[in-house]
């Protein structure tokens, strides 16, 4: 059976700054999407990571469907209603325009989806990420889809042998969709050149090789700043990863977010903090909003889900946060200074961005000073 998996996520609205959603806010939304289960849409569930509100909904009407896109629209419209009547912070943050043009895209949330034949026993993971750019997912998948020293079954899956197919985006160009497709492991120095530059280059897709028309992964790549023109918060990416026979192990995910790799956003989207793995429906880090991601576990027949298990709610991960926290803290106690806030180029808030555009103006040339190293 032909299924279709959409998880839509946007920040309409939190209490407190930039935590969590109201319970308020969390029930409309739910109330309107699940109104259409049985209708629209075989299943669906709602949650939050952070400040952002999560839609995941399965249906046969396949990728970018307008009812499906406009549904979610619809149910953080209302829920950014009541958030500006309870005076939350950032309300309707995300809804960057005024009217629904027939897809989400282009317009603020965040959209993974991906259209598949179901298998007998359907096993995927939501990733869900707060305060922080779409290239933050850009180190574990690769080391989940591609490295045998995180990805075992790389090296014991005869399915998994032939590696996987990234589809990789430059999210900087704006004229459209500017992306690149390359095979692992044939082409891994290629993929690992683009992928550091996580504010540039973002993971797309991922596709099996020894099963060209099975899709592995699917990321949500929107950058606000080129929709707003301005800063209006960080990203917040989603992503969609089907897992086991033909895919990576549930458990090979594990290692490669235990990383707590280095991410950009934080607060006032400006600096590094590592990438934190918290249980779902946690409140965003007061810690200067150290980035986060969650992880939901689903079985699926027939588009109707089992689950949600909280992958990174069992006890290992609490070592691996206090970890992460000590990384995060070491981090601060650096400040300002590079490469704890970002660089120029990437800084998204406008006071400093005018500081030094005015500090730029005063530089003068020393007379008689050396010239190309003479």
């Amino acid at each position: 059976m032909k299924i279709t998996v959409t998880v839509i996520k946007a920040d309409i609205g939190s209490v407190g700054g930039h935590t969590i959603p109201s319970p308020e806010l969390l029930a409309i939304v739910r109330e309107r999407v699940e109104r259409e289960r049985g209708k629209l849409l075989i299943d669906c569930q709602v949650s939050h990571t952070g400040d952002d509100i999560a839609i995941l909904m399965t249906h046969t009407r396949g990728t970018t469907d307008p009812s499906i896109h406009a549904l979610a629209w619809d149910a953080f419209k209302l829920a950014t209603e009541k958030a500006k009547a309870q005076g939350l912070y950032g309300a309707g943050q995300d809804l960057l325009k005024d009217a629904f043009s027939g897809n989400i895209r282009g317009l603020g949330p965040a959209c993974a989806e991906m259209e598949f034949e179901e298998r007998p026993n359907e096993a995927f993971i939501v990733f869900q990420a707060d305060k922080t750019e779409p290239g933050a997912f850009n180190l574990p998948l690769y080391l989940a889809f591609a490295d045998p020293m995180y990805s075992s079954g790389l090296l014991l899956s005869q399915d998994l042998h032939d590696g996987f197919r990234f589809v990789i985006m430059d999210v900087d160009y704006t004229e459209g969709d500017r992306v690149i497709t390359l095979d692992a492991p044939e082409r891994l120095y290629d993929i690992a050149a683009l992928l550091r530059d996580t504010h540039r280059y973002v993971i797309e897709s991922i596709w099996s090789r020894r099963y060209p028309h099975e899709q592995a992964a699917s990321v949500s790549t929107t950058r606000l700043r080129n929709i707003a023109g301005r800063y209006v918060g960080k990203d917040d990416p989603v992503a969609i990863v089907r897992v086991q026979k033909i895919f990576p192990a549930t458990e090979e995910f594990g290692p490669p977010f235990a990383l707590g790799a280095f991410v950009a956003g934080d607060t006032r989207g400006s600096h590094n903090l590592p990438l934190m793995p918290v249980p779902l429906n946690t409140p965003a880090s007061t810690f200067f909003c150290c980035p986060m991601v969650s992880a939901a576990g689903y079985s699926m027949h027939e588009g109707v889900l089992t689950g949600p298990v909280d992958l990174f709610a069992d006890p290992f991960w609490n070592q691996v946060r206090d970890r992460i926290a000590e990384k995060a803290m070491e981090m601060r106690r650096q400040g300002f200074f590079e490469p704890a806030m970002l660089p120029y180029s990437e800084l998204e808030y406008g006071g400093i961005v005018v500081r030094l555009e005015r500090l730029e103006r005063e530089f003068t040339v020393r007379a008689g000073a050396p010239v190309g190293g003479e």
